[in-house]
């Protein structure tokens, strides 16, 4: 176990900026998640820490120790790719006995060995798949036995990248609470690497939200559902992702579209009248009503995704995306009316692009939850 403590790193590739000044402190046994779309710069950060790259300027630190130029095998690091990396030649148990047969693991006796891979292939659910070659294997079988090579093998650091992607959408879930479990049990520090906004609020104790080399922003999965620092961040998290509506502050209140529609200005909001500002509003956090609400529009469209509705609603000129359970019985042409708390609305600076958080959204977990 160590902590890791990333200072200003900085790597192009050409013209291509990967990373852009990334600094971060990871502490002694945290799940770290670094949540990002292809290109951000995740899986060159992980072999930044591994030194499977050298790095243009920055530095890395495991322990208290500068590793920056330290040759990845003196690291202590276990990386798992988002590919397999699996001896073709070798048993899925000879391949899981590999890491710990040499350089810091070699000290394992025969039955310490076994009883670690029994362990790992238990939790991962491939115990029964031992003696078969990775050809054998389907490639979700092949993906756990490459995360298990790096579970297996005790290290200062796991670092995994996307170690889920070829799983199915039913093991995914299942496999999430045992990757936090093994963390747990092997007292080691994890930075994971994923672009699933679910597997980031689910697994990480803290998460950072990356783009185009930078880091946006980095807290609790509470502080980054809650309080997005800016409009990317809140498209991260969230499917269907928030909706942004162009608003205007008018008498204590933000007016939406073609001005009939308005929601309240949250608390702390740095807004005076006038100002234009976006307005995000997640989808699971409006919800329909027979009565009362300050949002009325038609559907236009209802998509059933299992016990929810997604309902496409013209609001004023402007197009609404929420979530509604079956038993309202909404359809495509209905007139419905909406509301949503004060406390899940988000207000962001006006402009083009991604533009940072004003105010909004600082209540209860429970739309977190929801989400996870």
């Amino acid at each position: 176990m160590a902590t890791v403590s990333i200072t200003d790193l900085k790597k192009t590739f050409g013209k291509t900026v990967a990373l852009d000044g990334i600094t971060v402190d990871i502490t002694d046994n945290e799940f770290f998640v670094i949540l990002g779309p292809s290109g951000a710069g995740k899986t060159t950060t992980l072999k930044s820490i591994a030194g499977l790259v050298d790095v243009d300027a920055g530095s890395v630190s495991i322990g208290g120790t500068d590793v920056t130029l330290v040759e990845p095998y003196h690291r202590n690091v276990a990386m798992a790719f988002e590919s397999y990396a699996l001896y073709p030649q070798k048993t899925v148990s000879e391949n899981l006995a590999s890491p710990l047969k040499s350089g810091r693991t070699g000290k394992y006796s025969e039955q310490q060995r076994t009883e670690r891979i029994e362990q790992v292939t238990t939790t991962l659910g491939i115990n029964h798949l031992l003696q078969r070659f990775p050809r054998e294997l389907s490639n979700g079988q092949r993906q756990r036995v490459a995360l298990g090579r790096v579970l297996v093998r005790p290290a200062d650091v796991y670092l995994l990248d996307e170690p889920l992607s070829h799983l199915d959408a039913k093991l995914r879930a299942a496999m999430r609470a045992e990757l936090k479990q093994l963390g747990a049990m092997s007292n080691t520090t994890t930075i994971y690497v994923t672009h699933d906004y679910q597997e980031a609020l689910a697994l990480g104790d803290r998460i950072a939200v990356m783009n185009r080399g930078k880091l946006v922003q980095i807290g609790t999965p509470h502080d980054i559902w809650r309080r997005p620092a800016d409009t990317f961040v809140a498209r991260s998290l969230g499917q269907p992702e928030i909706n942004v509506l162009d608003g205007v502050v008018d008498d204590g209140r933000i007016r939406l579209a073609d001005g009939s529609l308005d929601v309240a200005i949250p608390a702390g909001a740095a807004v005076d009248r006038g100002d234009r500002v976006r307005v995000g509003l997640r989808p699971c956090d409006l919800h329909v009503t027979g009565g009362d609400g300050s949002l009325h529009g038609k559907v236009l469209l209802a998509e059933r995704l299992g016990r929810n509705i997604e309902l496409t609603v013209d609001v004023g000129g402007a197009q609404l995306i929420a979530l509604t359970s079956g038993r309202h019985g909404v359809g495509e042409g209905d007139n419905v009316t909406m509301k949503i708390a004060d406390s899940d609305v988000h207000v962001f600076a006006a402009g083009e692009g991604d533009t940072s958080r004003l105010a909004g959204s600082s209540a209860d977990r429970d739309s977190l939850e929801a989400a996870q």
